[in-house]
């Protein structure tokens, strides 16, 4: 299939993986572009030495494909400055940046021929992506996992205002998990799709294996946005959760949400496994997946459905037509 974004990114297949925190690993990033999508790494969750790591395994791992890869880099990333630089130094080919103004680093990513993405919450913010001069948009929708905008707009709504407000190769993110979603989303504008909850739970994810056997037993609604006042994040209904939630409904200062928070939350729930006390990120879409599997697999069956999706359409106007 060709499309916008499958030109711009020379991959087989417009699927990209969200660079996702304690899962977005040298494994599963190289696992996707093998595939014939876009792997991408989390660079939020690793120091710049153990990014580098992943960076040289995941080239490694593609060295006789020759397909590309990428890394997401959430520019409120605390060693910032030094992932940049890294990512120059290491020549990686395609970057996307989340969580902040693209204008800070875009260009410095471009003189140094790294094609760059954003990801956007609202066509607002669609528009000052394009005009700080990146070469593709990623617009997710609040049903995403992990942290989301504060516009709180569903991705069927955010597509095709972010499509009317820029030409860019558009990307659509947030509870899309399997072909017909690519088909919907890139029937409302998008020449592609970002999965995250759907490769979080992917065999090659590092994710802790107690996270994901958990989250596909998740039935509808036991996901929930939280932590607003700090920043949106998309978490399952543990203990950790309701504790949170608890906070919320009596009005709790942006200081004792931030100390309920504490450091490595994340950490002890996805990476560890700590299903209790951990914040436990994953998207709505959850509740419609039911196993692990290798990530070979999930491509072959969103390829698959997306093209019996694609059939089952042209059918209704087919026979409309005789009608």
């Amino acid at each position: 299939m060709k499309t916008p974004i499958t030109e711009l990114f020379k991959i087989e297949h417009p699927i990209v993986s969200g660079g996702m925190v304690w899962c977005s690993g040298w494994r599963l990033a190289s696992a996707v572009s093998a595939a014939g999508g876009l792997g991408l790494l989390g660079a939020g969750s690793m120091h710049p030495e153990t990014l580098a790591e992943h960076i040289a395994k995941t080239r490694a791992a593609l060295a006789d494909t020759g397909r590309p890869f990428g890394v997401n880099v959430p520019l409120f990333y605390p060693e910032i400055e030094r992932v940049i630089q890294l990512l120059i130094d290491e020549r990686v080919p395609i970057v996307f940046t989340s969580g902040g103004n693209p204008a800070l680093y875009t260009g410095r990513l471009k003189e140094a021929g790294i094609t760059v993405a954003h990801v956007v919450a609202s066509a607002r913010f669609a528009r000052k992506a394009e005009a700080a001069g990146v070469d593709a948009i990623v617009a997710e929708g609040f049903e995403a996992g992990g942290h989301n905008g504060r516009e709180e707009i569903t991705t069927m709504a955010l597509i095709p205002q972010v499509r009317a407000a820029t030409g860019l190769p558009l990307l659509a993110a947030g509870g899309i998990a399997t072909g017909a979603g690519m088909l919907a989303a890139m029937t409302l504008g998008a020449d592609g799709v970002q999965l995250g909850t759907r490769f979080a739970l992917a065999a090659e994810s590092s994710a802790h294996e107690a996270f994901k056997q958990l989250c596909v037993t998740l039935g509808e609604g036991d996901t929930m946005l939280a932590l607003k006042k700090l920043s949106p994040v998309r978490l399952v209904k543990n203990e950790f959760y309701q504790r949170v939630a608890e906070a919320e409904a009596r009005g709790a200062s942006v200081e004792e949400l931030r100390e309920l928070l504490g450091a490595k939350r994340s950490k002890r729930g996805i990476f560890e496994g700590d299903l209790t006390e951990g914040e436990l990120e994953i998207g709505q879409i959850a509740s419609l997946i039911r196993e692990v599997e290798p990530v070979a697999e999930i491509m072959q069956r969103l390829t698959t459905e997306f093209d019996a999706a694609v059939e089952r359409v042209s059918r209704w106007k087919t026979e409309s037509e005789k009608a």
